[in-house]
């Protein structure tokens, strides 16, 4: 059990390159290539796609491009997702493991906050459903090319989890501008194109309000994201939409899309408009 500790790459060469320098090219040219629709310098959080970078790396990569300013200021992340796996996930999970590998290397796990944590109600350790899971995994080896220093908090959050939980995690979590929240979500799955731009933009709508009442059908982490707009309320963030398409804008096949869209929240716009 010499390996206890680390988690290994288990979506390297299938949504991403396995291979360091070409991911590392890849990566720097899709955040080269990101245009947001409305910039942000200074995110406290972002929402971003976890399909592969083919499908979806694109719209991530607009959430990403907002950090170039944030480079050595950012010191933790917190990164939530949902979980894709056959067994069903109770609560909030947090990996055994701590240090998450990509082919660009380790991302440690923040100690401190994974301690803390576990003192919540509904969250456990348990690293088998992050061994398999691609939604946490897909995030990092942006977070790797676009931050200096930085540790993560990766949670896992059921379908069944109580939103409270993830406010409570969050709120008790966040920290200053060293510390930044990555909810890695895709849309609607498998509508028609058009139906399905019809359903995100209903959905993008509600997250815009701050109405932290999503349905499973409209986002894969919706008991993530329910739990950060509560605690988006509370900290009074403004959502600023980044970008937004489906699958059949980047594949071209239209008959089942899956949504993408990449939005940024900021803390700053009580002080912008004074």
């Amino acid at each position: 059990m010499a390996h206890a500790s680390l988690r290994f790459p288990h979506a390297a060469g299938s949504f991403y390159p396995a291979d360091p320098d070409a991911l590392h090219s890849q990566v720097l040219q899709l955040l080269a290539e990101s245009q947001a629709i409305d910039p942000v310098d200074n995110p406290k959080a972002l929402l971003a796609p976890h399909g592969s970078y083919e499908i979806s790396g694109g719209v991530a990569a607009s959430a990403y491009a907002c950090l170039h300013l944030r480079r050595e200021i950012i010191r933790r992340v917190l990164v939530l997702a949902s979980c894709h796996g056959p067994e069903p996930v109770e609560g909030l999970v947090l990996p055994a493991a701590q240090t998450f590998l990509t082919p660009l290397g380790g991302v440690t796990v923040d100690r401190d906050a994974w301690r803390l944590a576990q003192g919540l109600p509904g969250v456990r350790v348990d690293d088998r459903p992050h061994t398999p899971e691609h939604a946490i995994e897909v995030q990092l080896p942006f977070l790797q090319v676009s931050l200096e220093h930085f540790s993560v908090l990766p949670v896992l959050v059921g379908a069944e989890a109580d939103p409270h939980a993830v406010s409570t995690l969050l709120g008790m979590l966040w920290g200053g501008p060293e510390t930044l929240i990555v909810l890695s979500s895709d849309l609607s799955h498998h509508h028609p194109y058009h139906q399905a731009q019809w359903r995100d933009k209903a959905t993008l709508a509600q997250v815009w309000r701050m109405d932290g009442q999503l349905e499973d059908d409209q986002a894969c982490a919706a008991p993530a994201l329910n739990g950060f707009l509560q605690a988006a309320r509370q900290h009074r963030l403004t959502p600023h939409l980044l970008d937004q398409r489906n699958s059949g804008d980047t594949t071209g096949t239209r008959e089942h899309v899956v949504g993408y869209a990449a939005l940024a929240f900021s803390e700053d716009e009580i002080h912008a408009h004074h």
